[in-house]
């Protein structure tokens, strides 16, 4: 098993501050950085700074990566039938999936309950979508078949006529 990055032995608010620094300095200025953690009473080298700055730079260009997809998505999605929610869920789902396959994870420290209980949720979110998907063209279809049949009354159409109209409309085998 790798050794663990020193960055990552440090307590949340110093990485926290960190990480604020890294992303203020444009994840330069790494001497800086380490003279700053020495002076805290943390001796972390140049070098490690720079190699958890790399990841972390990396993880930040994802999402944002990631964020920039989601908001193309709203921009050019009418939401016909729920297709924006669809591809949001899709998205979080090949991002998740990406970032668990890039992440160095140990796994004494990942939470597998909490790994899962986060894939179920984003599993039944998708289920949920179809269902609503399905619900609301059924819907539409049994609104069509309504209008149809009135106006195909009201042109004195034929009670079998206006019978084979709604089957088709419904999808139902005539």
């Amino acid at each position: 098993m790798p050794r663990r990055n020193a960055v990552d032995l440090l307590p949340e608010l110093v990485r926290s501050n960190l990480n604020s620094r890294l992303v203020a300095g444009s994840f330069s200025g790494y001497e800086e950085l380490a003279a700053w953690l020495e002076k805290e009473g943390f001796g972390i080298s140049k070098s490690a700074l720079h190699r958890y700055g790399q990841k972390f730079e990396e993880r930040c260009q994802a999402l944002k990566v990631a964020t920039d997809q989601a908001k193309a998505i709203v921009a050019e999605s009418s939401d016909d039938e729920g297709a924006m929610n669809e591809a949001l869920i899709r998205l979080v789902q090949e991002k998740s999936f990406n970032l668990l396959m890039d992440l160095e994870l140990d796994p004494t420290e990942v939470e597998f309950p909490k790994l899962v209980r986060a894939i179920a949720d984003v599993s039944r979110a998708s289920v949920k979508q179809k269902q609503w998907q399905r619900d609301a063209r059924k819907e539409a279809l049994a609104q069509a078949a309504a209008t149809a049949e009135s106006t195909a009354q009201k042109a004195g159409a034929s009670a079998d006529l206006i019978q084979r109209i709604k089957a088709d409309i419904l999808g139902i085998p005539s």
